[in-house]
């Protein structure tokens, strides 16, 4: 879908639901002691790629701020796409949230991202058209319409790291 066109807000809401549930099933189905495997070569586990997944969903909907902004900053910038950027850059942004995270259970944590999801969801349903044509970029660095943006970062990359947490089977 990256390749060729930005996706609709259908397709995008669609997305958004099935890798909400994609998500909650593959955690659901491990046993508890599956979580606390080592996933990453920086040595997180898949309870802690959770804890990533659930603190990232939150950030979402404030790509909707950053579109809105987006003339402004393109003006100042000379044409670059809008963005923000995190304290420290994105590895210590999410080791901080991972850690803020580190005393939830799965539970908590499979309960804050469908509380976010739903959020983003929320978001996609009332937003008009127009931003979601609206070329950003991503704290991440991806850039294109908002609509691909959000495909890319709240789609692909959170079934990504989900499917990390199952590891290989």
């Amino acid at each position: 879908m990256l390749d060729e066109r930005a996706p609709s807000r259908a397709e995008l809401l669609d997305a958004l639901r099935t890798s909400r549930d994609e998500v909650l099933a593959i955690v659901r189905a491990l046993p508890p002691e599956r979580l606390e495997e080592g996933r990453y070569e920086s040595g997180w586990n898949g309870r802690q790629i959770l804890a990533h997944i659930a603190s990232i969903e939150w950030t979402y909907p404030r790509l909707f701020d950053i579109a809105r902004e987006a003339p402004a900053v393109e003006a100042a910038a000379e044409g670059a796409p809008a963005t923000r950027t995190m304290r420290g850059g994105n590895d210590a942004y999410n080791e901080r949230q991972v850690a803020k995270r580190a005393h939830l259970t799965v539970a908590d944590l499979l309960a804050e991202f469908e509380r976010n999801r739903a959020a983003t969801i929320r978001a996609v349903e009332t937003v008009d058209e127009a931003l979601l044509a609206r070329r950003i970029r991503s704290a991440g660095g991806i850039v294109g319409p908002l609509a691909t943006v959000l495909y890319q970062v709240a789609v692909l990359h959170v079934v990504a790291h989900a499917r990390d947490i199952a590891g290989p089977g």
